[in-house]
Parts: structure tokens; C-alpha cells; sequence
């Protein structure tokens, strides 16, 4: 019992960091629509368009969607399929659930790895964007970091589908 209790406790501080790091993933949506609203109106009114708006955009998705990750596995808006492993045993379930947990658990924790070297390549390297000449290696950090609290919700998913395929 205090073990779920602790998993309840730590899983409401991630929902917590999750939403907090959401909103950064909307500011960059909104930066998104700026830029192109802004860039349209320029270059068709006043034939000026705006500089560097395609890196703008490109790394405002980074932003977006790195962002946005774990509290959209919180809410359950991944696509999953559960089909034919609802119709299995209870336990069976839990492994089934466990395996896939712990593989999802060790692509993400892929994920923040590489990223983190990556992001230490591109600074060490001084590697900037094309047209805006905006330093890469920020959003590269920014994906390793945004992605810490999806490992976590995986590390947690993991550790329930253990207890239910021991549980029952």
C-alpha cells in the first residue's frame, strides 16, 4: 500500500511538471501562428517578409511537439492498441503491459541520451540555422529535457503493470 501510494504521489507530480512544460509546447504553437500570420500579411501588404521565417517555424515544432509529449501520454491522446490484449487474463495483461512499458521506457531514455549528445555536438561544433543563423544545439538540449517526464511516466506505468502481474 505505501508503494502505490508513493507511485500516486510522484505520478501527481509529474502531471504537474507535464502540464507546466505544456504550456511551453503551446507557446510555441502560438509563435507558429504568429510568425506565419506576420510573414503573410508582410510579404503580400508590404512585400517584406519576415527573415528566417522558415527556421522560426521549424524550431517553434521542435518546441511544440518535444514539449507536448508526456502531458499527451498523461491524458491518453497516443494512439495505442489494446484490442486483442483487453481479451486477455488479467496477469497476462500485466506482462504484456510491463514489456512494452519497459521497451517504451528504454526508446525515450534513448531519446534524452542522444539528444543530450547530440546537443553537445552542435554547441561544440557552433552549427546555427541556415538562413536565421539560430544556434541548434538549444533545442536539441530542449528535447533531451522535454522528455525526461515521459521516461518518468513510463518508469511508473511499468512499475503498475509489474505489481498487477504479481498482484494477481
Amino acid at each position: 500500500m505505501r508503494f502505490g501510494n508513493f507511485l500516486n504521489k510522484f505520478e501527481r507530480l509529474n502531471r504537474v511538471v507535464s502540464g507546466g512544460l505544456e504550456w511551453i509546447g503551446v507557446a510555441g504553437l502560438l509563435v507558429i501562428a504568429a510568425v506565419t500570420c506576420i510573414d503573410i500579411v508582410g510579404s503580400k501588404v508590404f512585400l517584406r517578409p519576415v527573415p528566417g521565417s522558415v527556421d522560426i517555424n521549424g524550431f517553434s515544432q521542435i518546441i511544440a511537439i518535444a514539449f507536448a509529449i508526456a502531458f499527451t501520454e498523461i491524458i491518453g491522446r497516443h494512439v495505442r492498441v489494446e484490442f486483442f490484449v483487453s481479451r486477455l487474463p488479467w496477469r497476462a495483461q500485466g506482462i504484456i503491459n510491463s514489456f512494452t512499458s519497459l521497451l517504451t521506457l528504454a526508446l525515450f531514455i534513448l531519446i534524452v541520451w542522444r539528444s543530450f549528445v547530440l546537443g553537445q555536438s552542435l554547441q561544440a561544433s557552433g552549427q546555427v540555422s541556415s538562413t536565421a543563423r539560430i544556434p541548434l544545439y538549444p533545442f536539441a538540449y530542449a528535447i533531451s529535457f522535454a522528455v525526461i517526464p515521459v521516461c518518468l511516466i513510463f518508469l511508473v506505468e511499468f512499475l503498475r503493470s509489474v505489481a498487477q502481474g504479481i498482484k494477481r
